[in-house]
């Protein structure tokens, strides 16, 4: 039996390690050397990079319809906090720089979390849907992915209409699990976010158009029975595309997939692993 962390002892112990990781990255941000990107501007950049809209009231499993309604209130009072901002060449991209963090007394609701991979709730819960749709986006760009974390190992719900590769998601607790990107080109970016009564909406613009198309695909995906277990499987590919000639510049392995099933897997196609 291997030997628990210190977070795993008790309530207590889990809270003093999170006031020790919040309180380094607070430590970090202030004294490290990341230029973090905090000016923005109503005046959207002219050129629209990628776009995406992403339903906000989704089937989840048996997932409490009213923590998808608290849903809807928790993204539309973080949205405005994000919405213009501009990423200047050399600056980074950080997600609760700008959002802070999130409490009852700033308007925010319960709703839906991953705790210990398994679904919960808690104050301000939905906000990992607002950086699965920026990291979206920014995968169709050559901006630098510098933290992003997975729910790794995985598969909480069914597919339910999905529009994106299972695998392309995120993983945010404030303000120690971050989402960050950096800016190294010679332009600026800018993130165009809101709401409306049904969906989660962005927009990355620029100044320039990219002179590459990035596409983002899933590849050999089933489902495997391995020891009783069911998992998830398949692989996640980038491929960069040049605009001018139509010629494949790369293609790259981003994801592999091997994410333990947690919903009832009785109507799936599996194939079985000895």
């Amino acid at each position: 039996m291997s030997r628990k962390l210190f977070c795993e002892l008790s309530p207590v112990t889990y809270k003093i390690s999170t006031w020790k990781c919040r309180i380094c990255r607070h430590l970090q941000n202030i004294f490290g050397k990341e230029n973090i990107a905090s000016d923005k501007s109503s005046a959207k950049l002219p050129v629209i990079i990628y776009k995406h809209n992403s339903l906000i009231r989704r089937t989840l499993g048996n997932v409490n319809t009213e923590l998808q309604e608290n849903k809807a209130i928790n993204l539309s009072i973080a949205a405005p906090k994000i919405n213009g901002i501009l990423i200047r060449p050399g600056e980074v991209f950080s997600f609760w720089t700008l959002v802070k963090k999130t409490s009852k007394a700033k308007g925010y609701r319960t709703g839906l979390t991953i705790d210990n991979e398994t679904p919960s709730s808690g104050i301000g819960g939905g906000m990992c849907q607002m950086t699965n749709l920026i990291h979206w986006m920014i995968l169709h760009t050559p901006l630098e992915i510098t933290e992003h974390h997975h729910h790794d190992g995985f598969d909480l719900f069914p597919d339910f209409n999905r529009q994106v590769p299972f695998g392309t998601g995120t993983s945010i607790v404030y303000n120690y699990l971050d989402y960050r990107f950096k800016n190294n080109t010679d332009q600026t970016f800018q993130l165009i976010i809101y709401v409306t009564d049904t969906h989660l909406c962005g927009e990355l613009r620029a100044e320039h158009p990219l002179d590459i198309k990035y596409h983002i695909s899933a590849e050999e995906e089933f489902f495997s029975r391995e020891s009783g277990v069911v998992y998830r499987n398949g692989k996640v590919i980038r491929t960069c595309v040049d605009k001018k000639t139509g010629n494949t510049i790369s293609r790259k392995l981003i994801r592999k997939n091997h994410a333990k099933v947690m919903y009832d897997s009785s109507n799936l196609e599996i194939q079985e692993v000895n």
